[in-house]
This record gives structure tokens, sequence and C-alpha cells, in this order.
């Protein structure tokens, strides 16, 4: 089924339901106020005929007469005056016999119960409105019944009765003008249903042609928001959506640019040292290179080798680090010791360039890491220092925190401009292109395994850079928790 005829069904079914209820109850509420009404009515006649009883009785005209024939000629003279209004009295004296109007035998027990009798007789007045055969009359009648008295003792009742029919004429025509409100109602309902449907459709049919446009590769879709529902909601939630696929079209876009360089850098640099080994092999084989050459040509091939066994670990080692295909044993270990070991190894390289590597802590400070790890992440921040710079200085720090280990290393060399911070963790970026013929930092993967490496180990790392002033990288391990 569709939406809108499912909201129309909603709406209008509602709509329907609360009229038809509040119709059944108002229609119920009118028949029980006009039943008391004219229940009320019917008390008063009954006093009314009372009232012309006492006022015979102490007339000197009725002087001879028994106060039953005095209470009989009251009631058929109250009956005269409300002979317009189809009023009827019945009086049934102590012993159920019908006294007024004249008849004999006792009354019909469906007119009058033996629980009602019990409770008249008890003083309780009573009220019915039923179709019961009275003076011949089959149409349903109001009765009121109302006890009488003398000196203390049960005399009889007096049954008050009217035709109901102006309660039923009454509600007869309430029902009838509610059924052609509720006819009305009914029409509008639908309308309403109908458009506020439609409002609730189109919002969604918006939202359908934003999805088509977002699977087409359209990621500048914006749905309109006003915050006021949960339609609204979905919109926030959807725009939110385009952004997040839009940044990430872009990332893909500029991975695969990086990706795309990446394989021509990377041809470039296996087509260098192979060219040379071959050749080197070639040249030995035909004994082109003489005997005083050889050795050298040797080492020559052993560092090409190297340098295309570095480029291909580190792209392996970056997919195994991002795919969590590793897995780091962390442990307490000297950290001093273990940076004085890695600086002594890479102060040649460091020399080699001009400059100084320099570890400032000599006290032992521990660090909570994977030892392997810890290293790797060292070598790279240091070699690409050591990269960057050209007769200056690199400094290594380390430092106790509360509940970690920092370590800063900073360099004076080239440093880097905001947009190049921004992306040295991206994959296969690199601040300085011209460089990549170095002996490391071939792939622009360093610092992008570093950063990941630092993840692994719950820990933060940063940097701030200068152009041409220098830059610095502080890397932070939490400690051991509970230590």
């Amino acid at each position: 089924m569709k939406y809108l005829y499912q909201q129309l069904l909603a709406f209008g079914g509602l709509i329907l339901l609360i009229l038809l209820t509040l119709g059944v109850s108002f229609t119920q509420f009118t028949r029980k106020t006009l039943e008391d009404n004219n229940y009320k009515a019917l008390l008063g006649y009954a006093q009314s005929m009372e009232k012309n009883n006492l006022s015979l009785s102490r007339d000197i005209r009725f002087e001879g007469m028994s106060s039953n024939e005095i209470f009989q000629f009251a009631i058929g003279v109250t009956e005269s005056s409300l002979n317009q209004q189809d009023v009827s009295f019945v009086f049934i004296d102590k012993d159920r016999r019908v006294q007024y109007p004249e008849q004999s035998g006792k009354v019909n027990k469906h007119l009058v119960s033996d629980a009602q009798w019990k409770a008249l007789k008890d003083g309780q007045q009573q009220k019915e409105t039923s179709s019961k055969n009275v003076m011949g009359n089959n149409q349903t009648t109001s009765y009121a019944m109302v006890p009488f008295f003398t000196d203390g003792a049960f005399f009889g009742v007096l049954l008050v009765s009217q035709p109901a029919m102006n309660v039923e004429t009454s509600v007869n025509l309430i029902v009838t003008d509610l059924f052609k409100a509720f006819i009305i109602a009914s029409i509008l309902a639908i309308i309403v249903s109908y458009f506020f449907a439609m409002r609730q459709v189109r919002r969604i049919n918006r939202m359908r042609s934003a999805t088509k446009e977002v699977a087409a590769g359209n990621f500048d879709v914006v749905v309109p928001n006003r915050n006021r529902d949960e339609f609204d909601d979905l919109a926030n939630d959807f725009n939110q959506m385009t952004v997040s696929l839009k940044e990430s079209q872009e990332e893909i876009e500029r991975q695969e640019e990086r990706r795309k360089q990446f394989m021509a850098d990377a041809s470039h640099e296996m087509r260098t040292p192979l060219t040379t080994i071959n050749g080197l092999l070639e040249g030995m084989q035909y004994n082109a290179i003489p005997e005083n050459q050889k050795a050298k040509a040797i080492t020559l091939m052993q560092n090409e080798t190297s340098r295309l066994i570095r480029l291909v670990n580190e792209n392996l080692d970056y997919e195994k680090i991002r795919t969590n295909q590793i897995s780091i044993i962390l442990q307490t270990f000297n950290a001093t010791e273990a940076v004085a070991t890695l600086v002594a190894q890479l102060k040649p390289k460091a020399e080699a360039s001009g400059n100084h590597l320099i570890l400032q802590t000599s006290e032992p400070i521990n660090v909570y890491a994977d030892y392997d790890r810890f290293v790797q992440i060292m070598v790279n921040l240091v070699q690409n220092a050591i990269q960057f710079t050209k007769d200056g200085t690199i400094t290594v720090a380390i430092k106790k925190l509360e509940q970690a280990t920092k370590i800063t290393i900073t360099d004076t060399g080239i440093g880097m401009t905001e947009e190049q911070v921004k992306n040295i963790w991206d994959r296969y970026y690199k601040a300085d292109p011209s460089r990549k013929n170095t002996k490391y930092g071939e792939s622009g993967l360093g610092l992008s395994i570093v950063e990941e490496l630092v993840r692994l180990h719950k820990g933060t790392i940063e940097v701030t850079s200068k152009l041409d002033k220098g830059t610095t990288f502080t890397i932070v391990f939490p400690d051991k928790p509970n230590e």
C-alpha cells in the first residue's frame, strides 16, 4: 500500500473514530438528560396532585366524601388539567389493586414488579421508561412511581405516566443532526488527511530524489531541514551522510592520485637500482669490469638491493599495520638506553649530512611499549629529521610525565608550511619530493607507519613546524594501567 493511502487511512480513521465516539457519547448523554428532566416533570405532576388533594380535603363542599374518594377526585382533576400533555395517572392501593381509573383486580405484576413494590413500601420513589401496557397504550412510556402514606401507614402508589415520544423525538433530531455533522466532518477529515499525507509524501519523495542523486555520484545535494520533526532529523542525518561521502570520495581521489604518483615513483625507484644491478651483472658476466673494481660493484649491488627491500618492506608494513595484521607486545623498558643505542647507530648518517645528533636525556626513563615497534618509530622520525636537515642539529629528549612518557625530536631543518604539516600523515605524501633518491624515505610511507604504530600504542603524536626554522615531533606513550 502506498504511503499516501496509509496516511489517509490513519488520519481519516482516527478522526472518524473520534467523531463517532463523541457522537454516541453525546447522544447517550442527551437521552439520559431528557429522561431525567421528564422524570422530574412527572414528579412535579404528582406533587401537584398531592396539593390538589390537600386543597380539596379542606374544601367544605367535599365534607361528605371519604378521603379515598377525595383522593381519586383530586387525581381526576389533576389529570384533566394535564390532558393536553398526555399525562395519565394510575393509583394502586396498599393491596395492589387499581383504584384509579376504576378497575377491579390486582395490578399487573409487569407494571410494578415485586422488587419495585417493596421499595415503594419503604418510601423510595421509582422511575422507568418502557413499553408496558398501561390504559391500552403500547407506546414507549415514562413512569414515575410515588408512594403515599397516611398517618405513617402505607396508603398506596401513584403512577404518573407520559408517552416518551418527546424524548425519542428529541434524540432522533439530535441523531439526525449528528449524522449530518458526521458526514460533513468525514469529508473535511478526508480533505485534511489528504493535505497532511501529501505533505509527508512530498518530503519523502524529496528524500528519494536526493538519494538517487547521491547514487548517481552527486554528493553536493542538500535536503531542506527546518528542525521541526523526525523527517527533519532524517534530512539532517542525510546531509551529514552526503558531506561524509563527499569527503570520503575526495579522500579516495586524493589517495588514488597519490597511489598513481607512488606507482610512478616506485617504478622509477625500482628501475634505477634494477638497471644498475643488471648492468653490473652483465659487466661481470662478460668480464667488462676490472678486477680492482669488482668489490666496489658488489657493494653497489648490495646497496641497491637493500634499497629495493626497504621499499617493499615499507609497503608491506603499512598494509599490515593498517589492517591490524600485526600484534604488539607491550612491556616496560628503559627508553633512554634504547634511544641512546639508536642515536649511536644513526650518528654516521647524521654526520654525513653535516648534522649533530644529540640525546639530551641521560637519566634512565622507562616507557611502556613494544620494543621493536618503539625502535621503528624512533628510527623513522630521526631519519626523517636527518633527511630534511643540512648542517644543523637534531636533538632527542625524553621526559617522564605523570601517567605517560614523552619523547621530543627536534631538528633545525627546512621546516614545513601549514599545508604540508596537515598532509604529512597521508600515505605516499612527500613534503619535499626532490629528496626521493636518498637512502631512506623513498616511498613517503614513513610517517604514515609512525602514526599507525603510535595509534596501536594508544598514544598521541603531534608536530609543529616553521618553514626554514625546523620541525618538532612530540610522541606520548601512556603508562601501563595501574602502574
